[in-house]
């Protein structure tokens, strides 16, 4: 047995572990239930006749326009991890950033842990590329704690636009109180890690979450990206983008099968199903987002089928056609740890 403790490059392999699979399948199978039992619910109180039809109409102009918007979202992504790293010294090429987006996303959705997977992947990625260990963690410190704060101006913002429209109901503004905890309680938690992470807490809490060496590489994390309130207004305001660029998409989607809701609403629904993929039981959020999506923009008078054709088109422009890339792009940073565990010990 080697006596070299783990560093940030192995952070890598570890994501893909075989320890990791069986709870990952266990989640897929319980979203594709979930998603099932959703459309059924949707043909049985809809209309199946409305739904095909809707299917039937389909704009492949709008689609494009939809692709284009998704594309953007990778490249705000990219320009987050540029800004960091140009001010910590580190200037690297947008076109090189773009790849380890759709990684990261792919990475965060088979892999569920509330963002902390796919910018561990990221960080590998960047080391790979000759950035220093402490800086390529610094620059996904900002990009976790910018997404935080994005989000939560979009869900907050959401909830006084309902309550303005008085659409704002006890249960939604209980949800929203679990949200606003679990997200601070996500970036409190990688802080907690890089001021006590060699404690005896987050050592235990490290081997039974399987991330020990994720903990480790945390806790030895520079925070001075996180100091420059210029930086971090940069990083969550792009962050901000790509919620709109997401909600555009959906928008778009809905223009594409013939339907033409207010983007108040629209946003809203996009918000608030985010949130509830949140909070919700199922951590990748598939099934869970769509329920709220559809919930949302049916309580706000979109009709039930288009609210479904609309929700699904987004998802597969978001979620399944990013796949296959993401696989191969995540597959190919995971096949250089090696290389980067060279050059972490170098």
């Amino acid at each position: 047995m080697s006596s070299i403790e783990p560093g940030p490059g192995d952070i890598a392999p570890a994501l893909f572990s075989k320890t990791s699979r069986p709870r990952s399948i266990l989640f897929w199978l319980v979203s594709l239930l979930g998603m099932a039992a959703l459309i059924v619910a949707v043909l049985h109180f809809g209309s199946p006749e409305r739904l095909a039809a809707l299917a039937r109409s389909v704009r492949p102009g709008w689609l494009l326009l939809a692709v284009l918007l998704q594309c953007a979202t990778y490249v705000c992504a990219a320009m987050v991890w540029h800004q960091a790293l140009r001010r910590a010294n580190c200037p690297m090429p947008l076109r090189t950033l773009a790849p380890l987006a759709v990684a990261k996303l792919f990475t965060d959705q088979i892999l569920p842990s509330g963002g902390i997977s796919g910018t561990m992947l990221v960080a590998s990625g960047l080391m790979r590329r000759r950035i220093r260990p402490e800086m390529a963690l610094a620059a996904m410190l900002v990009g976790l704690i910018s997404f935080d704060i994005a989000y939560l101006i979009a869900v907050i913002g959401s909830a006084a636009i309902l309550r303005i429209h008085q659409h704002a109901t006890l249960t939604l503004l209980f949800g929203l109180a679990i949200f606003v905890l679990v997200t601070i309680a996500i970036p409190s938690a990688v802080l907690g890690v890089r001021r006590w992470g060699e404690g005896k807490l987050f050592a235990w809490l490290g081997r039974v979450l399987g991330m020990t060496a994720t903990f480790r590489a945390l806790a030895k994390a520079p925070a001075d990206l996180l100091r420059n309130p210029v930086l971090l207004a940069q990083a969550s305001g792009l962050q901000f983008a790509i919620i709109l660029l997401d909600a555009g998409t959906l928008w778009v989607a809905f223009r594409s099968i013939g339907e033409a809701p207010q983007f108040w609403i629209v946003f809203v629904s996009f918000a608030i199903a985010s949130m509830v993929a949140t909070i919700g039981p199922i951590p990748i959020g598939l099934g869970t987002f769509e329920a709220g999506s559809v919930g949302m923009l049916r309580f706000l008078g979109v009709p039930i089928e288009a609210a479904l054709a609309a929700t699904l088109l987004l998802r597969l422009l978001t979620f399944w056609l990013p796949m296959l890339p993401g696989i191969w792009l995540a597959r190919r940073e995971v096949a250089d740890s090696q290389g980067v565990n060279r050059i972490v010990r170098l």
